[in-house]
């Protein structure tokens, strides 16, 4: 993947639970200006995160879709309906191409969607994307 400069550096949390993946997923935003990257492997632990206080908001999240416990779907949901996370960009990154999984993630709002096995300069081109509608004018709310 070619190394592109991000507007600005920004913190992911990568929802995944594939190590390999992970590794992957994790290596390209790194080159795409990661400054905090937070890898969890369901989507419980997901919304613990999301939900701790003593957590940074993400700029972005990246999410699988299957995975145990909660999968990417019902996370999804969630943190779109709750208006303490709706405004963080989700892309979705999953090995399912299938119709009623990419209508249903653009149905709860997900800003993107790219299939496994990754095409980098794709996932590059909806990080960039997000770069330019969402992170460069994010503003992240005041700690309580």
């Amino acid at each position: 993947m070619a190394a592109a400069a991000a507007i600005r550096p920004y913190d992911v949390l990568l929802v995944e639970d594939d190590a390999a993946d992970a590794l992957l997923i994790q290596d390209a935003l790194t080159e795409r200006g990661t400054r905090n990257l937070t890898q969890v492997s369901d989507g419980i632990a997901a919304l613990e995160f999301l939900r701790d206080p003593g957590n940074e908001r993400p700029d972005l999240i990246v999410l699988d879709l299957n995975m145990p416990r909660m999968g990417g779907r019902e996370f999804l949901a969630v943190v779109k309906e709750d208006p303490e996370l709706r405004t963080i960009p989700v892309v979705v990154l999953t090995t399912s191409s299938a119709p009623d999984d990419v209508t249903g993630a653009y149905h709860h709002h997900a800003n993107a969607y790219v299939t496994k096995p990754v095409n980098l300069e794709e996932f590059e081109a909806a990080v960039r994307s997000i770069d330019a509608f969402y992170l460069d004018i994010a503003v992240k709310p005041p700690k309580s």
